[in-house]
């Protein structure tokens, strides 16, 4: 399933979940610098939906703070995985 998130690089802590228009918020404590928040932001986002860092994987927007993910579940589970992180 892909899942389009928004990537706040320099949180205070690393924190998955809210949204930003339809996108997902994942707020990192890395910097935006070498593709640090990108890394973080896809091992939190690994971490969010209960799958290994591996199973994550960038499809667009190596170098925006808005990226598309591909996450390896079923889609069923991400599906609602994801509305619950949305808040919806």
């Amino acid at each position: 399933m892909r899942v389009d998130v928004r990537v706040r690089p320099g949180a205070s802590r690393t924190r998955v979940g809210g949204a930003f228009g339809d996108r997902l918020v994942v707020a990192v404590t890395a910097r935006a610098v070498d593709g640090a928040a990108t890394e973080a932001a896809l091992a939190a986002v690994a971490d969010a939906f209960g799958v290994r860092r591996r199973h994550v994987r960038l499809v667009t927007g190596a170098t925006s703070r808005d990226k598309t993910v591909e996450v390896d579940l079923p889609d069923a589970d991400a599906a609602a995985r994801l509305a619950a992180l949305l808040g919806r």
